[in-house]
């Protein structure tokens, strides 16, 4: 019976079996990025006896909590886990307005928690082709983590500084980031090449120029971004090699008042850290 499945905190030692959950439903991630999204959150896990079949994390960033990771074992849909995992991080983000990103048959029951529809996510991926840059980009540093952190919350809404401290360590194998006029992007490892997120401007020449700069140093690699539908640059990524594969839906619960400063997120760092 469903309800005997033990639900219990998603600690260090359950990766592996979350990880091939992800696989089994076609997810990209590394057991790296489960790690990376775990390292900035909390969560629970469902077992049956030491097999992991489901998963649900949650990532409180200040006044906003990015739901996220949420998968159920394929033989166990429709039967209420999900939404049992669902009630456990929806109690861990009490107080905050409440984030994630929807895959089609997650969405009815996202509606039923009180999520709504917020806007549209585009992904798109392939063989990165080189590009021109509009305005000069320099790489960024750690020391440039304060700036980065005042840009990002101000376009999200987010305090996301523990994430980019992990985002900004001096790896440059395994992450860049990029500098121009009061924006940033950052190019990191995932799956099984680069993506480029978050991307944080005030225009989108300047969010053109990051992209293009992190497109650059991936030229012939494997390389994908999570886009809001809201931009025109969706269609300018495809002249650098990407095609829009799919995406997903923001929801949102529990919304805070609406920003009003003029620094936009272009790309996301994932759809599940927002």
């Amino acid at each position: 019976m469903i309800s005997q499945l033990n639900i219990v905190p998603f600690r260090s030692e359950h990766l592996e079996g979350a990880w091939r959950l992800s696989q089994a439903v076609g997810w990209p991630h590394r057991i790296e990025d489960w790690a990376l999204t775990l390292s900035v959150s909390q969560g629970v896990v469902a077992l049956e006896g030491k097999q992991v079949i489901g998963t649900a994390l949650c990532s409180v960033f200040g006044p906003v909590a990015s739901l996220n990771m949420i998968i159920v074992d394929a033989r166990l849909r429709g039967r209420g886990l999900g939404h049992r995992l669902m009630d456990r991080v929806m109690a861990l983000s009490a107080g905050c307005e409440m984030r994630l990103v929807a895959t089609e048959e997650g969405l009815p029951l996202y509606e039923r928690l009180g999520f709504v529809v917020r806007s549209e996510i585009l992904q798109y991926q392939g063989v990165a082709q080189a590009g021109t840059e509009e305005r000069p980009v320099r790489l960024g540093s750690r020391a440039d983590l304060d700036r980065f952190v005042a840009l990002d919350t101000a376009a999200t809404g987010m305090d996301r500084r523990s994430l980019l401290e992990h985002l900004t360590l001096p790896d440059p194998a395994a992450n860049q980031a990029f500098v121009t006029d009061e924006a940033f992007a950052i190019r990191r490892r995932f799956g099984g090449g680069w993506v480029i997120g978050p991307v944080v401007a005030s225009t989108e020449s300047a969010a053109r120029s990051l992209i293009t700069a992190a497109v650059n140093q991936s030229v012939g690699q494997f390389l994908r971004i999570d886009m809001p539908e809201t931009h025109a640059l969706p269609k300018y990524v495809q002249s650098l090699g990407l095609a829009h594969v799919g995406g997903g839906t923001t929801m949102v619960a529990a919304p805070k008042k609406c920003r009003s400063d003029a620094r936009q997120s272009y790309a996301l760092v994932s759809q599940a850290l927002g």
